[in-house]
């Protein structure tokens, strides 16, 4: 028998009626969607809400939160931590390369 299409994203998902913990929020929804990403590639079943929807739980909070399972709260943490280590030294990897075009050769 067929699977749903969305019974991935089901699964995927903590039970809202478990223990969910905040364990990022953001402003911006992109940086929210990559934390998300990491999480989902670390197996850590996670949920990304508006933060408009939890205004009673987290009184003042815009933008968008991540919950997750009280027993995935310190991993996941420990993964976000260990990303943001890693994308504030890829700036240090970079450098600017000075391009100059020489004239083309007659002859």
């Amino acid at each position: 028998m067929a699977e749903p299409l969305n019974s991935r994203d089901t699964q995927r998902r903590p039970n809202p009626n478990e223990k969910l913990v905040k364990v990022f929020d953001s402003e911006q929804e992109p940086e929210a969607l990559v934390v998300k990403g990491l999480l989902d590639s670390a197996g850590i079943d996670s949920d990304l809400t508006a933060a408009s929807m939890v205004q009673d739980t987290f009184p003042g909070l815009g933008g968008m939160i991540i919950l997750v399972r009280k027993e995935d709260a310190e991993e996941a943490k420990k993964v976000i931590a260990e990303y943001s280590q890693h994308g504030s030294n890829d700036d240090d990897e970079t450098a600017e390369i000075e391009i100059t075009e020489e004239p083309p050769q007659k002859g």
